[in-house]
């Protein structure tokens, strides 16, 4: 079993239910979604370049996959996570874009956030005593001898490559492509997310999802609201 704690809209969100559909998966009930019909891209192609993403579920990564440290229990984990959010106001992220990011295309802010990346740190940070070490065989699986000093030095601090000043928030749609595929899947993500990229996100809480075994898709477990109690019954 490993956890990630992860940001996604709510399960009835548009921009959830839209992103599922394009996945052909929705992370909240782990059912299989009929792909989007979209003028010059066939189901199956949709199908096949969004096999990894799909696995994963629409989210942005804030802790990446963990297994828990012997010492901590997945209630231990909860309880946690409960209160770290509920210390922790919501707040909006500009209005998304499609966007490509190396071989692959996401969703990513119209404009840098650094309050979301602050914030993700803040997620990194805190619930480090909460993983066990990476084995020999996770570090491996990292490709250590293809990422930077920084990358490097964060794989072998907290576990994953990509975080502190080398995170950047994105929602990935597609796994890798060719420059030939890239052609018509780019203006068709463009075209089908449009409508719903229209506004600011709201990050009101943070998502916990687990793997129940290797290889097995990833599924939000729960959500922990964002902000004081008492704030939040008011709104």
């Amino acid at each position: 079993m490993r956890y990630a704690i992860y940001f996604t809209p709510p399960a009835h969100d548009p921009l959830t239910l839209a992103a599922s559909q394009w996945l052909g998966r929705n992370a909240f009930s782990g059912d299989a979604t009929e792909p989007p019909a979209i003028r010059g891209v066939g189901l199956h192609e949709i199908s096949f370049h969004t096999a990894i993403p799909r696995r994963s579920g629409f989210h942005a990564a804030l802790k990446a996959p963990f297994r828990l440290a012997p010492e901590i229990s997945e209630s231990m984990l909860l309880r946690h996570l409960m209160r770290f959010a509920g210390s922790h106001e919501p707040f909006q992220l500009p209005p998304l874009e499609v966007a490509r990011l190396g071989n692959f295309f996401g969703l990513v802010p119209e404009i840098p956030c650094e309050r979301m990346r602050l914030f993700a740190c803040a997620v990194v940070q805190e619930f480090d005593v909460f993983r066990a070490p990476l084995s020999d065989a996770e570090f491996e699986r990292s490709d250590p001898g293809d990422l930077s000093a920084p990358q490097f030095a964060n794989l072998y601090r907290w576990g994953h490559p990509y975080v502190m000043d080398e995170f950047r928030f994105h929602m990935a749609l597609t796994g890798p492509l060719l420059p030939k595929d890239g052609i018509f899947i780019e203006p068709a993500l463009r075209d089908y997310f449009a409508p719903y990229l229209t506004k600011p996100v709201e990050v009101s809480n943070l998502a916990l999802f687990v793997e129940e075994e290797p290889g097995a898709p990833l599924q939000v477990h729960s959500l922990h609201p964002m902000g004081r109690v008492a704030a939040r019954k008011i709104a």
